[in-house]
């Protein structure tokens, strides 16, 4: 068995294709109302279009039309993740990639209002990938102080994935050109990975990797512009009668040094607020270490997560549009802390 050392020293691929960034996710609510109250009124998101069934939101300084999509549906999931690509060729050269991989893939045009063509893949563990190139740019608002509520929330920043095989999705993430800037990791000679922070733009990641049944979508987060930040939107959740929706912090993670607050919508749906990482552009940029007995690893002041940050998560659905069936983790992160 590969260590988590050796694996976190392989080479990362240089493939021929350019995946800039994690950029939206799709989330299934089942009342969009309730849904756009939560994400508009209470975290104070751009409503950016709506149709029949679905809602387009975006962050104040994003100039994508989106990057959060809710549709409604009888059981909420995770649908799409979305990815985007730097240019059309990109597209053509990742699907071949895949298909080599023997990933299933197949080709959309247009499925949501100011996006061009998709790429739609399963990848090994049954997640709902997308990647796209074209999406209609619109003015930027980051500097409508007048009008932004909420944190504001500015931007979308990353997925994280709960998922039953670390290692393995960990291989397969680089094996698309993503480099690790940190991952926590068992004591001993044969170290186990626990979890792993994975990036293609230059911050701590665009993929998060949990140890944890799944295949499932632990959190969405969305980049607010200061610690501050964080904190008014817990008061402003608190004053509106909503602190039931805080689950974990505010705090400061060790890993990626970032402040957060994790929150969940009316779904279930974990949503982290997420500020102040740190820039891993250059090319000889290190991936750092925590072991799991490093109290300071999820939280820097030592608060231990509450178990259903571990044990919850949103179910997502497969290519067949039905919910994925679940595997347990032979690892769990809590298990491996010696006392």
């Amino acid at each position: 068995m590969t260590t988590a050392t050796e694996l976190v020293r392989a080479p990362v691929a240089t493939p021929a294709y350019d995946i800039v960034r994690a950029a939206f996710a799709e989330l299934r609510v089942r009342d969009l109302g309730v849904s756009e109250h939560f994400y508009a009124e209470l975290l104070g998101m751009v409503v950016a279009a709506r149709t029949e069934d679905a809602i387009y939101l975006r962050g104040w300084e994003e100039r994508a039309h989106h990057s959060l999509v809710l549709r409604r549906a009888e059981t909420p999931a995770a649908a799409r993740l979305g990815f985007r690509v730097r240019g059309e060729e990109d597209l053509d050269l990742l699907a071949a990639d895949l298909e080599a991989q023997g990933l299933p893939t197949h080709w959309v045009d247009a499925p949501d209002p100011a996006i061009g063509r998709v790429l739609r893949a399963a990848d090994p563990f049954g997640y709902p990938l997308e990647f796209f190139h074209v999406m209609q740019q619109v003015e930027t608002s980051h500097q409508r102080f007048d009008l932004q509520r909420g944190a504001p929330i500015l931007r979308f920043d990353h997925l994280n994935l709960h998922t039953p095989r670390p290692e393995a999705a960990f291989r397969f993430w680089t094996g698309l050109g993503f480099r690790c800037s940190e991952y926590i990791a068992t004591d001993g000679p044969e170290d186990r990975i626990t979890a792993g922070w994975l990036f293609r733009k230059p911050t701590v990641h665009d993929v998060g990797l949990t140890a944890g049944r799944g295949p499932r979508l632990h959190h969405t987060a969305f980049w607010v512009g200061e610690s501050a930040a964080v904190l008014r939107a817990c008061d402003q959740l608190a004053a509106a009668g909503h602190a039931g929706v805080i689950e974990r912090g505010p705090g400061r993670h060790g890993v990626s040094n970032a402040f957060f607050v994790y929150l969940r919508d009316p779904d279930g749906h974990r949503i982290e607020l997420y500020s102040s990482d740190y820039y891993t552009g250059d090319p000889d940029h290190e991936p750092l270490r925590w072991s799991v007995n490093d109290v300071r690893c999820r939280s820097f002041w030592g608060t231990r997560a509450p178990d259903s940050w571990y044990e919850e998560s949103s179910l997502i659905l497969g290519p067949d549009g039905e919910v994925a069936g679940l595997e347990d983790s032979a690892v769990d992160e809590r298990t491996e802390v010696m006392a």
